[in-house]
């Protein structure tokens, strides 16, 4: 089986480029945000990859990627469903400021 650090450091390598790549072509794109489908953070879309049905940020790309490459997941639902808790966390947290912004 292939090294884990090495595995993650060329990994984070690619998907980095990748954010440069596309902001190298599209210098705009910094100022475009969108809900990651699988963390749930409101994240830049340079650097980001449509799986499917799902947009992943930068950094879950990178999470997904390492992922496939030491056969830890199958497809992008594992990641997807790995994250959950992250996403519902994310999901409340911006609940709770939107409702305390609210009652103030």
């Amino acid at each position: 089986m292939k090294d884990k650090i090495k595995v993650t450091e060329e990994m984070q390598l690619v998907v980095e480029q990748m954010r440069l790549d596309d902001i190298e072509e599209n210098p705009d794109i910094e100022n475009e945000f969108f809900d990651c489908d699988c963390c749930g953070q409101c994240k830049c879309v340079a650097g980001s990859i449509q799986y499917g049905d799902y947009r992943l940020c930068n950094d879950c790309v990178l999470f997904a990627e390492v992922g496939f490459e030491l056969k830890k997941l199958n497809s992008i639902q594992d990641l997807v469903d790995a994250m959950e808790d992250k996403r519902l966390e994310e999901i409340c947290g911006f609940i709770k400021n939107d409702s305390n912004g609210v009652n103030n």
